[in-house]
């Protein structure tokens, strides 16, 4: 059985390759920003790349927040 989980980019944690982070750093965010990052609309590739450029700032996983 292969290992198919990836590198989680809010932790040294694995995550499954379509979820955007591991459960635990998923949890960590707010609610705000977890419900906005679930929405499956134009703005979705905005609102994750929001959430990478946060991450690559260094900015704590509860402190993150995206566009509509």
């Amino acid at each position: 059985m292969t290992d198919r989980t990836v590198k989680c980019p809010g932790c040294p944690g694995r995550r499954n390759p379509r979820q955007y982070l591991c459960g635990s750093c998923w949890r960590a965010l707010p609610d705000t920003t977890r419900g906005r990052l679930s929405r499956r609309d134009a703005g979705a590739f905005l609102r994750v790349r929001e959430l990478h450029a946060a991450l690559a700032a260094n900015i704590p996983i509860p402190d993150i927040e995206v566009s509509r």
